[in-house]
């Protein structure tokens, strides 16, 4: 389902979402076993406020708890990694840039916070061991048509010849060489100044059609399609154009910076491409002139996370279809499945009111070796335990922490092992320290450790990950463990991890036993 057909319902909804009484999957359902790397993304949506700040007139001091809460839901949840909504509409929600603040966060475009919300949100998801991808909407402009409340500097006040106006909105004409140039050079503003993860953008290219509207883009056509005869293959040449310079300035910038894109859960119908999938439904090909496959093909982007937001089995458009097509064009690259669980609030949606309609689409991508995970709209859904999807994930598919997969085309050197680990027992705990392992072959800096524990020492197996004790994105070489029982032996070792999840050697394995009081 195209989000912005949903967008009114969630903001009505948002206000009334309580976890639901419905009947939890049984507790013998079975899932495959639990991977050791596996994406596991969940949507801040900050447009509207649908999931946060949930008060945009609220002090510095309220939003930041906010946002807390809901890391530490999602770290109890077992999820890894946050994308964070940081510019719903040509705004911001960082301080080191060049648009103005969101409204989203202050109630009126261009005041400033009290502090950088996106430097708060990286620092804190780091903390919990997630990832942070900065999530922007890279050609809307205005999400309403109450331009007379623009800031002074909003750009389409300061170049009102980039925009046209589709659906009562104001939209970047992609046509236009310098409108792709300026939305690079917002991007970089992030990847320059910011400790983010990765770069993130949604499925808002050219507007998703609708009856009656017309994108008014003819002088731009004329201007500067000369090479092609269609318009519409000129629009999917613009959209081509940016999202290739985006990749090359990413990776100039931050070479190890992941660089992914969710798009319309359908990439083209085979009744319109031969190369398509077996379904009837809109296209992001041929809607909005959005050519994923092929971005993904020239390896211009690292990660695709195709909003499949239908259940198993639909006539128009089957998740497990969908699933497989996906999985058969990603090109050696990531396939992180976007799922929709925000669907179980919608009243025409009875397959979602199914407690295993999501945990049974988790076990079809597990069982896909192309898949490496899930992301999932949206944050406040989660939160609220819908249909208890929370408790599933808890109790069962990610019971046991789990690396994100490592992305081998942009780094595959790991570090070296830690050096020199020790362990000492306290009254109730186990201090382990360690010393920073030797410099990587390729120079890159530790990003952080992994700490294993044992309660036998019957043989180190780092592939299960029922042994992760902790997952620390900080170079601290230290780590007090204080779930311990007394007189109990327990077995550490300890491995290095790079920026983009890279693991080293173990070290070798220290055994502490804690004394009895």
């Amino acid at each position: 389902m195209q989000r912005h057909k949903i967008l009114l319902l969630l903001i009505v909804s948002f206000f009334f979402i309580l976890p639901s009484q419905a009947q939890q999957p049984s507790a013998t359902d079975s899932v495959l076993i639990a991977p050791k790397r596996e994406f596991r993304g969940v949507w801040i949506a900050t447009v509207v406020n649908l999931d946060w700040p949930q008060n945009a007139r609220a002090n510095a001091e309220s939003q930041k708890r906010d946002l807390v809460n809901q890391l530490n839901s999602h770290q109890q949840t077992g999820i890894n990694a946050i994308m964070f909504q940081v510019r719903p509409a040509a705004d911001a929600f960082y301080a080191k840039g060049r648009e103005p603040w969101s409204k989203y966060l202050t109630g009126k475009q261009g005041v400033a916070p009290d502090y950088d919300p996106l430097e708060f949100a990286i620092a804190e998801s780091h903390k919990r061991g997630m990832e942070l991808h900065a999530w922007f909407n890279p050609y809307r402009a205005t999400f309403d048509n109450k331009f007379f409340s623009l800031a002074p500097d909003h750009i389409t006040r300061t170049k009102p010849e980039w925009f046209f106006i589709y659906e009562g909105i104001k939209l970047f004409n992609p046509g236009i060489p310098e409108v792709r140039e300026y939305i690079v050079q917002v991007i970089l503003d992030v990847v320059k100044n910011y400790d983010v993860d990765g770069i993130h953008m949604d499925d808002y290219f050219y507007p998703y059609p609708v009856k009656g509207q017309k994108i008014n883009d003819a002088e731009a056509y004329a201007q500067y399609g000369g090479d092609f005869d269609d318009i519409r293959d000129w629009r999917r040449d613009n959209v081509d154009k940016l999202v290739h310079m985006l990749a090359d300035s990413i990776h100039k910038y931050k070479p190890r910076m992941k660089f992914g894109i969710s798009p319309f859960g359908i990439w083209a119908n085979k009744y319109q491409n031969p190369e398509g999938s077996g379904t009837h439904g809109g296209s992001s090909y041929y809607e909005n002139f959005a050519d994923t496959r092929k971005w993904i093909k020239e390896g211009w982007i690292d990660y695709l996370s195709p909003q499949i937001y239908w259940q198993i089995g639909n006539r128009a458009a089957a998740f497990d279809t969908l699933l497989n097509w996906w999985s058969n064009n990603t090109y050696n690259r990531h396939l992180y499945v976007g799922q929709a669980p925000y669907r179980f609030y919608e009243p025409r949606s009875p397959s979602f009111k199914n407690p295993s309609e999501i945990p049974n689409q988790m076990r079809m991508i597990r069982e896909n070796p192309r898949a490496q995970g899930s992301i999932f709209f949206r944050s406040q859904t989660l939160i609220a335990n819908a249909n208890h999807l929370s408790d599933t994930l808890k109790r069962d598919f990610y019971a046991y922490p789990a690396l994100p997969p490592p992305m081998l085309w942009l780094d595959s050197i790991p570090p070296n092992q830690p050096q020199n680990i020790i362990g000492k027992a306290e009254k109730k705990s186990i201090l382990i320290k360690w010393d920073a392992p030797l410099q990587a072959r390729d120079n890159e800096p530790v990003y952080g450790y992994v700490i294993y524990r044992y309660t036998e020492n019957s043989g180190i197996d780092l592939s299960d990950p029922e042994n992760i004790l902790h997952i620390q994105y900080d170079t601290e070489p230290i780590y007090l463990d204080t779930n311990v029982q007394p007189g109990k032996t327990y077995f550490y070792v300890v491995t290095a991890i790079d920026r983009l999840k890279n693991e080293s050697e173990r070290t070798p394995t220290i055994a502490v036993t804690v004394p009895v009081l």
